[in-house]
Order: C-alpha cells, then structure tokens, then sequence
C-alpha cells in the first residue's frame, strides 16, 4: 500500500504537474542529457534534440534539465551545458506535450525577479508545462565566484523563494532581502495558471517543519528503502498537521539497462546496473512506499541510448502510465 491516500488527490497547478504526479502511482521521466558520459564531466550533446523528441513520442512523462552554473572539478559533471532557461524556451519550440523538469535552480544564485520572469516565460512558451525544482546549492566553488557567501544560503534560499510567489500577484507590495515593491510595478508574463509548481530539493538548508509548509512536492535523493520509506511517511505527516493537501515526491535514479532481462540488480553511483525485470520490481517498491515519479539519468548506461530508449517504453511505462 502507497504511504499517501489514494483518495486524496493532488493539488491542480498546471498541465505538468498534473500530468506528472497523481496520488498512488508513479510516471517515470528522465534527465536531460540523454547519453553515456560516464567517463568524462562533459557529454557531447548530440543528438540532444532528437533524443528528448523520440523520448516525448515513447510516452515518458518528463525531461528533467538541471543547474550547473559551473563546470566544477570536484563535481565531475557539467550537466547538459546550456542555461536551464535558455534550454527551457528551446525545449518548449520543439516539443509539444512532454513536461519539461528543472531540478533544480541555485536560488541562491540567482535573483528571484530574473527567476520568477525565465520560469514564467518557459511555462507560458510550453502552454504550461514547466515544473520548477529549487534548491540551497551544495558545491561551495560557485559562490565566491559570483560573489556571494555559502553559509548563509539557507536564509536567501527563503527570501527568494518567497519573492518568486510574490512575482504571481498583480503590482506586489512588499519588501525583503533581495529588494523592496511599493506596488507601482507588475512583473510579466504571468505563468500559464497564475502560478508554477515550486518542489523543493532535499532539505534546501531548511527545517522539515518548514519543507512540510511550503512548496508544491519534494525532490528526495535516492536512499535503502527502509529510510526512504520512513523520510517519506514522516514528510507526509508533517503535511498533514501543517493543515496542507497532500504534495508529490520524486527522486533521481540512475541506471544501466542491461541486455539480460533476468539480471539482478548491484549498485553503482545513485543507482543500479540491473536488468529490465529488476528495475520494474524496484520502481513498483518506490511506488508503494509513495514514491509519485522517478526521472532516470542514463549518464553511465552502456547500452545504446536509443534503443534503451525504447526497451523502457516497450517493456516498463506501460506498468508506470499515469492516466489523466
């Protein structure tokens, strides 16, 4: 039995979200580039276009981009190259129904007006179907290197957060750390709906109080069942006594598809090399223990992409299709 209700369903915000997440079941997404750069931080990017097309025409639920202000050392991974935003506004000319996924913008990083206006455009261009992950940040290089401090990232991560909902209102009027709206001024475009779903990613350097009252769901990292099992249900509560609805949780899993159906899973970097029957049992565990979508990095899967592409759509979404 799933950890949420099933007769409790999420809140409605706009045609990713609700196409991503419904109560009880899980979609499966994937992240963004699509292909093997196991052995180098960054990946060739061809194909790139293509590749998230024939994913959007096999039925998977979303493409997931993330935020890599810098290609740094210690993190081995430079991410899909280009601006979340500017790719978002690519994606959403070249695709027509795929969610498109960030997990997740550095809001410390970044001004909240320039946030609120990039995210609003992206989801207002792709008739609604962007799904904002925000984050604290976690690769302390970045922050001198724009001129900001890393130990106090929990509160601007707060300040900004809140800064991108006030962004929703007709001529706010408000002040805090990162400027002061006397209600004379409207930022626009609004996003399709009046608002974008806002997932918070991890703790975010916040108290679980305060993850459990804010935000549209919760982006975990993958983690022994057992504690997964018991993060989620304990978030979920938390919900609960803060009066909310119930909120979506998703996570990242990395994988290496393998050809032998039949092979048993064993473990590599967030993940598993395992054959095709292993990962449908170990997403239809996730789906029980209230897991409502996972987005797949194949960035250290041998087996061609395309054709791994297609051996998940034929032999696993057809278990994972989250119906409207």
């Amino acid at each position: 039995m799933s950890q949420e209700s099933t007769d409790q369903k999420f809140q409605s915000i706009n045609r990713g979200y609700n196409g991503v997440f419904r109560s009880g079941r899980l979609s499966i997404g994937l992240v963004v580039p699509l292909e093997n750069y196991q052995h180098e931080p960054v990946p060739t990017m061809r194909e790139h276009i293509a590749r998230i097309q024939l994913a959007e025409s096999l039925g998977f639920a979303a493409v997931w981009l993330r935020d890599v202000p810098f290609n740094v050392p210690s993190f081995g991974d430079a991410g899909h190259l280009y601006d979340p935003f500017t790719y978002l506004g690519y994606l959403a000319a070249s695709t027509d129904k795929i969610a498109l996924g960030v997990a997740s913008i550095v809001l410390p990083l970044r001004h909240p007006a320039h946030v609120a206006k990039a995210a609003a455009s992206a989801d207002v261009l792709s008739g609604g179907r962007l799904i904002l992950g925000v984050a604290s940040g976690d690769r302390p290089e970045e922050y001198p290197a724009l001129n900001q401090t890393f130990e106090d990232r929990g509160e601007r991560f707060r300040s900004s957060f809140d800064y991108i909902q006030r962004m929703w209102e007709t001529c706010p009027e408000f002040s805090n750390a990162y400027g002061s709206l006397g209600g004379g001024l409207d930022m626009l475009p609004k996003p399709e709906q009046g608002r974008f779903p806002l997932l918070i990613t991890g703790a975010s350097q916040q108290s679980p109080e305060w993850i459990a009252n804010n935000g549209d769901g919760w982006m975990l990292y993958p983690r022994e069942l057992s504690l997964q099992t018991k993060i989620i249900s304990d978030w979920r509560q938390r919900t609960v006594e803060a009066g909310r609805s119930a909120q979506p949780a998703m996570q990242p899993l990395y994988i290496d598809l393998v050809d032998d159906d039949a092979a048993r899973a064993t473990p590599i970097h967030l993940g598993y090399r395992l054959g095709i029957n292993s990962l449908r049992k170990y997403l239809q565990t996730l789906q029980e223990i209230g897991i409502n979508h996972v987005a797949l990095n194949l960035r250290f899967n041998e087996a061609d992409t395309e054709t791994t592409l297609r051996r998940l759509a034929d032999q696993i979404l057809p278990d994972f299709t989250v119906e409207p």
